[in-house]
Parts: C-alpha cells; sequence; structure tokens
C-alpha cells in the first residue's frame, strides 16, 4: 500500500469534497465537453496538485489531432488527458481514441475522463501496440474518510507520480494477474511440491509432474489464462524468475567449496617464544 503523506491527503480530501457537489450540478446541467475540460483542468490543479500554469498544458497537437490534455514536468509529456462532455459514457471507441493519442505521442500513459469517471491506460508499444487499463475513478463515489479512497486518489497525484506509485500499482495487478498465477502454478518447482503432496496424501500411486501439469492445463485452469500472448508472456517472466533462481542456488556451493579450500591453504600461525608485554601494563 502506498504511505500518503499527510499534507497531499489533506489536499486530497478537502478537494474531493469541493468538486464532489460541483460535478453533479454540471451532470444536472449537461454541460459540454470544453466546459468539462475546464472542468477537470481545475481538478487536476485543486486535488491532484499538478500546477495550473506550467504542467497543466492543452496544446497536445499529435499528427494532426489534438489531445484535450496534457501533463508536462520538466519539459516531458508524463501523460495525456482525453476528456468527454460529463453526460457521455466513455465507450470503448473514446479508449482507442485515447490509446492513439497516446502511441503516436510516444507516451505510456493516458487517462480518460468525463470528470466523473477517471480511467488511466498503461500503453505498451509492442507490435502490436497493446494497452491495460490500470485505474479506474469515480469520483462521486469517493468516500473523503476512507484512507483506501484517498490512497486510490493518490496514485494520480502529482506527489504521487513522482514517487512511481501508479507504476507499482500496475506491476502489483500483473503479478496478481490470472495469466501470472497460472503461470507460477503450472512451473516446475510448484508442481513438484503439489506431487510430493499427493505422493504424502496417496503414497501407494505413482504421479509424475507431466500428469500434473496436463490436468491442471486441461481440467483446472481456464483455457484463457494458459494460452495466449499475455498468458506466454507471465510464462516466460515466470521461467527467467526461476532460472535465475537455480544459478543463484547452483553458485552457493561453489562459494562455499572455495572459501573451505582457502581456509585449507592458509599456512599455520607461527607462535614466538617471546611474549610482547603491553605498553600500559608493568
Amino acid at each position: 500500500m502506498a504511505q500518503v503523506p499527510v499534507r497531499v491527503a489533506d489536499r486530497l480530501v478537502t478537494g474531493i469534497k469541493r468538486f464532489q457537489p460541483i460535478l453533479a450540478s454540471a451532470k444536472a446541467r449537461d454541460v459540454n465537453e470544453s466546459d468539462t475540460v475546464i472542468l477537470v483542468t481545475d481538478m487536476l490543479s485543486e486535488i491532484f496538485g499538478y500546477d495550473k500554469y506550467s504542467e497543466i498544458t492543452s496544446e497536445c497537437s499529435i499528427r494532426g489531432t489534438f489531445c484535450d490534455l496534457g501533463i508536462k514536468i520538466g519539459g516531458t509529456f508524463q501523460f495525456l488527458i482525453e476528456v468527454k462532455a460529463i453526460g457521455l459514457e466513455l465507450k470503448h471507441s473514446f479508449t482507442k481514441q485515447a490509446i492513439d493519442y497516446a502511441a503516436n505521442q510516444g507516451t505510456e500513459w493516458v487517462i480518460l475522463t468525463n470528470g466523473e469517471i477517471w480511467r488511466a491506460y498503461k500503453v505498451s508499444f509492442g507490435k502490436p501496440i497493446d494497452f491495460e487499463q490500470v485505474l479506474e475513478l469515480n469520483l462521486p463515489q469517493i468516500n473523503p474518510k476512507n484512507a483506501d479512497n484517498i490512497e486510490m486518489l493518490y496514485h494520480l497525484s502529482k506527489e504521487g507520480w513522482l514517487k512511481s506509485v501508479l507504476g507499482e500499482f500496475h506491476m502489483q495487478q500483473q503479478a496478481l494477474s490470472r495469466f501470472s498465477l497460472a503461470a507460477m502454478v503450472t512451473s516446475p518447482p510448484v508442481l513438484e511440491v503439489i506431487r510430493r503432496g499427493l505422493r504424502k496424501f496417496s503414497p501407494d500411486i505413482k504421479i509424475n509432474v507431466d500428469q500434473i501439469k496436463n490436468v491442471m492445463m486441461q481440467e483446472v485452469l481456464k483455457r484463457e489464462v494458459v494460452e495466449g500472448e499475455k498468458a506466454e508472456e507471465a510464462k516466460k517472466k515466470v521461467g527467467r524468475y526461476y532460472s535465475k533462481s537455480s544459478r543463484e542456488k547452483a553458485k552457493e556451493p561453489k562459494e562455499v567449496f572455495k572459501e573451505a579450500e582457502t581456509e585449507e591453504l592458509k599456512p599455520e600461525p607461527v607462535f614466538s617464544t617471546h611474549t610482547e608485554v603491553p605498553h600500559n601494563k608493568i
């Protein structure tokens, strides 16, 4: 869990309390996209802590098209923000539009929002370009007294961004994804642990790792979590982890042997018959 600084938490709480009724009023009046952009700009400043004059920019021309807003820190775009009118549902076509902006700009992060709902996406520059939703905030439903809710807001704040909180949250999601868990469960070391457990449970039955893996792949796990691009990527990550772990373990006995060998080669200490009297004693 991210530790939210007290000063930042106070601003997040104050800001969300102030803007929740403003959002409700704007939705009731069905304000247009331009007015929603103004509202989002104010929230980026007053809730999330970005400087309105130096870090929030509307000058986001990307290959002849325009993204509504961008956050620039140190002269570099950190993420883009595509804004829709507050009364509009955030459809898949809007998501694709936002991802296209990020891909063309070469920015890994993009936010799609209608003022109420804020969705953060991580863009992967592979072939083809891929993306995944990392975070969704429903600002009218945020409870200012709930620490977990404030922590979720912190992910999009300037302070959280500078500490890579959103990136760490994304890594945690990947580690706990169904693809990673499936890859871990079907990895040789885990299958071996299961085999030993089954041998204890049924000592008279011979079971090998391949048999267990086949049952896991065909009958226990859903096909979608063991096949496909994301499943293969997860398997590679788990495989690299165990390969590295095996190499490190393989080095340990050799190092111990070398230390023992060095000890054996050390010359025996030579003891003198002369005893030196310390200067501070008579």
